[in-house]
Formats: C-alpha cells, structure tokens, sequence
C-alpha cells in the first residue's frame, strides 16, 4: 500500500501545481498535466481510486501527513491504534474529522521549527504574517535555482524557521522539474509543499544580473520568492500568489525592491509594495 500512498502524493501535487497555473500561468501546459494526472489515476487501485475521486470532489487536497499523533491539515488528535496503522501502510487510513487520507510523514523530513506567536501578542497584518526581514537576501549569490533556493532555504534554516535546508532544496528542485516556477516580469516562485509544524513562511531574493530559471535569458528571474507551505494551507498559497503578482506586476514595485540596498531596506519595500493587495 506504500506505493499507492506515494502515487496519491504525486497525483496531489500535479493537481495543484495544474491549480497554480490555472491561476497565474498562460494555460499552455495544462493538458501535459492533465496527461500526467490522468496516467497516475489510471495506475491507483480501484478501491483507492473510488475513495481519491470521492474527496477530490470536495477538495483538491485529498492526503494530509500525520504528524504527532495527528492529522495535519485539520488538527484532529488519532487514536493510538489508528497512528500504528498509518505508519505500517498496509491499509489507507482516513481523518474521522477531515476525511483525508493519511500518510507517515518521514522522520527527516522538514519541519516548520519557529516559535508560535504568544497568547495576547498583537496579531500580524499583511505580508509578515508569513515572512520578515530575517528572511530578505539582497543580491543572491547564486545564479542557477538550486543555488538560489538553497541560499533562501539557508536564511529560513540560520533564522530557526524551518529545518534542514538539503531536504528543501531538493524537494523544490523536484517540484520545478514538473513545471518551472518562473512568470512573467523576472518573478519566480518555488516552493516546497507539506512543511508541517507552523505556518506558511516566504523568503525573498533579489538578484539584477538574473537566476536561470530556465534555458534562454527570458527565463531570467530577478526576484525571488521561495515558501514552505503547510499542506492545509495549498489554496490559500494561490491567493498569496495572486497578490504578490498583482502588486510587482508594477514596475515601479520591482524596481523598489531590487533597488534595495540591505535586508531592512528590502523589508520595508515589500510591506509597502504589498500592502493593499496582501491583507
């Protein structure tokens, strides 16, 4: 049954990076993917595929990693019993409150490791809900993705946000072998799916002489945004795509940003460059 579990997790996957480039890319590989989602159907199990088609009508998030006990997109506490079988695998276990199919999450595998906001802390607005100036690198270093991922999983790492920078990098370079993650005016947006343990957190990275996201110098991206996203919070991440690609659809909201001389100076543009379009 392991192997079923995986190619649930990639069939989750490919359905939402289809859901992403309905929202922000031109529609040219949607039947690629859809291929692709089609080929993994085929190769599930009928009970499997009957139960994956079921919740995938109610939501596009059907798999949800256990972690501690519990299931990862909707909180609930599993019982003892329950917490075996999903770590065996020999059968597909369902939240009793979600109804999500449940997997083991590996024990090395990233986690979402800074502190939680205290009771009575003012709540955040905007943009630093999700990131801060701890995780702005101006002027990457690196001019491949990998490189430029790993200096931004590297600051989310040094900054005691999220663990093990190797595990992120890799699974971000994966996700962008399935479909590049870089748009249109120099903006690119990896990311790495199923960090449990917090919140979704951004990282930003600027670079004027361009990251190769990709073969010609049109794939070329010059700002960086690198998340780590909760598995439960898949829908909300095209939302927050959405408004940082309406806010540096500007130029003058790009040029704020790669002007910036150091991390403080990066911060304060993408507050005011997304203040009215990330609340």
């Amino acid at each position: 049954m392991k192997n079923q579990i995986n190619l649930l997790n990639q069939l989750q996957e490919l359905v939402l990076t289809r859901d992403e480039h309905h929202q922000t890319g031109d529609g040219s590989h949607i039947d690629s993917l859809n291929d692709s989602i089609d080929a993994l159907t085929d190769k599930l199990e009928t009970p499997v595929k009957s139960l994956y088609q079921r919740l995938y009508k109610k939501d596009h998030v059907v798999m949800a990693p256990m972690i501690n006990g519990t299931c990862a997109a909707c909180g609930m506490k599993l019982p003892i019993s329950q917490v075996q079988q999903v770590r065996f695998a020999k059968t597909i276990q369902t939240c009793s409150s979600c109804g999500r199919m449940l997997y083991d999450e590996e024990e090395d595998a990233p986690r979402y490791v800074g502190e939680k906001p205290a009771r009575g802390e003012p709540r955040k607005n905007g943009i630093s809900r999700f990131s801060a100036e701890e995780l702005m690198v101006c002027e990457l270093k690196g001019k491949t993705t990998a490189e430029a991922v790993r200096e931004l999983a590297e600051a989310m790492v040094s900054n005691r946000f999220v663990s093990n920078a190797d595990a992120l990098v890799s699974a971000a370079m994966e996700r962008e072998s399935v479909l590049s993650t870089a748009m249109d005016n120099g903006l690119a947006f990896p990311h790495v799916r199923g960090v449990e343990g917090g919140g979704l957190t951004l990282a930003l990275g600027t670079s004027k002489e361009g990251v190769a996201f990709g073969p010609s110098a049109a794939d070329k991206a010059h700002i960086v945004f690198f998340s780590v996203i909760p598995v439960a919070v898949s829908a909300f991440y095209l939302r927050l795509m959405a408004g940082l690609m309406e806010a540096f659809g500007k130029k003058e909201n790009r040029d704020s940003l790669l002007n910036a001389g150091n991390s403080a100076e990066l911060w304060k543009a993408l507050m005011k460059a997304t203040r009215h379009t990330i609340r």
